[in-house]
């Protein structure tokens, strides 16, 4: 397989300073890409501000022989993220590609959960990638090319206590990322998120109580699985979606523990009620299990208008009328 590489490409990558961007910010230089390294430089609780992590980031690759610049805007309002791909076209010309990666964490249980956690959590990681994506995206357009990566979460697809604010924004990613796929195709434009699991300083952030309930039943040996919580385990699955060589869009790629899979939004055949009335709730307590069984697999929908052909199908089966494909 041929090398990647982005030579003459230039990627901005948010929350770069530290962690996971750091990493990612490192390989694509080291690939040939010009780099924005933006962070605020807050903590992992999102307080504060430094020029430093960024600094030292950009420092790290002219040292290397890479070019770079660093950029200290906010994601979380739109006149920051403008002026972060503002950045990457006044330094270096065009916008090839962005890595959504800036966050920080504000866990509470649900009942404590305030207007400033939820608030803070929807803007950095939610209405950032719309504040950071949309200028660049209609850069892309213009170029006819461009690739765009989410930072989502298994939080968000899977679910995890204390973190209904994150788990919320990091799925409203997996909701841009299905929409703007189908936009961005057209113009050569691909959209993929990432959920990737790393020891960074956010995992810092998790409480006692989340650690004795999440963690308390873990494999006695899963402690073999440590090495792979570094940043570099996860990293190439960005660079590769992010580079020429990949087609894919529209997906969610799952980084843990050194395994890449797809994560996919499926939905069981179920259960089909009668067509001249409406099921009553007293049948779809009868039919639940058939309803929630895998037994029969799943239809892997790419679209709202596709997830009704296997029905239209099962039900002109039904009728004895033409059947249409799925």
């Amino acid at each position: 397989m041929s090398q990647i590489t982005f030579t003459d490409r230039v990627v901005a990558i948010t929350g770069a300073g530290r962690g996971l961007g750091r990493e990612h910010a490192l390989d694509f230089a080291r690939r040939g890409a010009a780099v924005v390294v933006n962070d605020l430089g807050g903590t992992g609780a999102g307080a504060g501000a430094s020029a430093s992590a960024a600094d030292e980031v950009v420092a790290e690759i002219w040292a290397a022989g890479g070019r770079a610049v660093a950029n200290y805007d906010s994601v979380s309002t739109r006149s920051g993220g403008q002026a972060i791909i503002e950045c990457a076209m006044d330094s270096f010309g065009r916008i090839d590609a962005v890595v959504n990666n800036a966050g920080f964490l504000r866990n509470k249980v649900f009942e404590d959960l305030g207007d400033a956690e939820l608030d803070d959590i929807i803007d950095v990681h939610l209405k950032a990638a719309f504040y950071v994506t949309q200028p660049a995206y209609r850069v892309m357009q213009q170029q006819g090319y461009g690739r765009i990566v989410f930072t989502s979460s298994a939080s968000g697809a899977f679910g995890s206590p204390e973190q209904t604010n994150y788990g919320a924004a990091k799925a409203g990613l997996l909701g841009l990322t299905n929409c703007l796929a189908w936009e961005g195709r057209k113009h050569g434009i691909l959209v993929n998120a990432v959920l990737p699991t790393a020891g960074t300083r956010l995992a810092k952030e998790m409480s006692q109580q989340w650690h004795e309930e999440m963690v308390g039943d873990i494999h006695p040996d899963a402690a073999i699985l440590a090495p792979t919580n570094a940043p570099s385990y996860v990293t190439p699955v960005v660079v590769y979606l992010a580079s020429e060589q990949n087609t894919a869009t529209r997906g969610f790629y799952s980084a843990t523990g050194g395994r890449f899979a797809k994560v996919v939004p499926a939905v069981t055949h179920g259960w089909f009620g009668p067509l001249e009335r409406p099921a009553t709730a007293e049948e779809i307590a009868e039919h639940f299990a058939d309803i929630e069984s895998d037994e029969h697999g799943y239809d892997l929908p790419e679209n709202v208008i596709d997830e009704g052909r296997p029905v239209l199908a099962r039900r002109l089966q039904q009728t004895g009328s033409a059947s249409v494909g799925t």
